[in-house]
């Protein structure tokens, strides 16, 4: 074994007994394993898929670990095989490999609530141990409560059975929870102000969101603050933004940009930079976090009171 792989599978063992399922990632560091034991055996994807007769598209995938399944284990094999592996290395491997094919609890619901591009969204929010986010038109999705879920998916759509509409907001609410378990992960948000003062559902459920993100905020793994509608020059795009960042494993930051019916993940590390710069410029610019807790309590009180 190579030190840079005995490196590399050293920092595997927590995943490996991993009490939560986390598909997503493990797919992702068979991925990145695998690549690395190409390098090392001095291969480059392209000779590598030929001497496998597999197109370059889909070593590709593999290393990258996308796609809603982890990759075929006998593919695996012929990789570990081609590659040299000895037999420790294999069996770490092809462990990691086992377990994410394991589902994730959010892959339980329906496809139409959880299509693949969202499925690996959820998936890499459970895995991360660091969430940036900025919103320019909701409260991000970690910081919803209920009610206003609800306003959201009515407001998305109108004609949505009940059934689905509770199905959904379950799912958002399940998602929140990653924020109040054991090891969270830290979530940085920012928001415009705009978002605060945008009425969804009625004022009764804009004063309970506020009042909800001034309890979020005190929590120590959670920093929010808010871009102030005075501050004319922000650099704010146009666009939300989420940024997540993993620990070690050689794994890649991604950043998630979301549309109507699909999303852009972006693991590069030159444009993910650009992402990260723009969220640090969007914090300098943005209140405090505690000036954005005093503002937040200040608008649920006087734009929001109970009448």
């Amino acid at each position: 074994m190579s030190a840079a792989s005995s490196h590399r599978l050293s920092r595997l063992e927590p995943y490996l007994d991993r009490r939560e399922p986390a598909p997503t990632l493990l797919k992702m560091l068979v991925g990145v394993q695998l690549a690395g034991f190409r390098e090392d055996a001095r291969m480059s994807q392209e000779q590598a898929a030929r001497a496998l007769g597999f197109s370059a598209a889909k070593l590709s995938r593999i290393e990258a670990g996308k796609g809603r399944r982890p990759p075929a284990e006998a593919d695996v094999r012929a990789l570990l095989n081609l590659y040299g592996t000895d037999d420790y290395e294999a069996q770490v491997l092809l462990k990691l490999l086992r377990r994410a094919g394991e589902p994730g609890w959010w892959q339980r619901y329906d496809k139409r609530l959880m299509p693949e591009w969202f499925d690996r969204l959820v998936g890499l929010q459970e895995a991360a141990m660091t969430i940036r986010t900025f919103e320019i038109q909701y409260v991000p999705g970690l910081l919803q409560t209920p009610d206003y879920t609800r306003a959201v998916v009515l407001r998305g759509l109108p004609n949505a059975p009940g059934a689905e509409v509770e199905r959904r907001v379950e799912l958002r609410m399940r998602r929140a929870e990653l924020l109040t378990r054991a090891e969270a992960p830290q979530l940085w948000a920012v928001i415009d102000e705009s978002v605060l003062l945008r009425v969804l559902g009625s004022t009764d459920i804009m004063r309970e969101q506020l009042r909800h993100l001034t309890k979020m905020a005190e929590r120590p793994n959670v920093t929010l603050q808010v871009v102030p509608l005075d501050v004319t020059n922000a650099s704010a795009p146009n666009m939300p933004i989420t940024y997540l960042r993993f620990g070690g494993a050689d794994l890649p930051d991604v950043v998630y940009l979301e549309h109507i019916k699909s999303a852009n993940f972006l693991e590069d590390r030159d444009e993910t930079e650009e992402y990260r710069v723009a969220l640090d410029r969007l914090a300098d610019e943005a209140l405090t976090p505690r000036e954005s807790v005093e503002l937040l309590r200040r608008t649920a009180e006087e734009r929001y009171a109970a009448k």
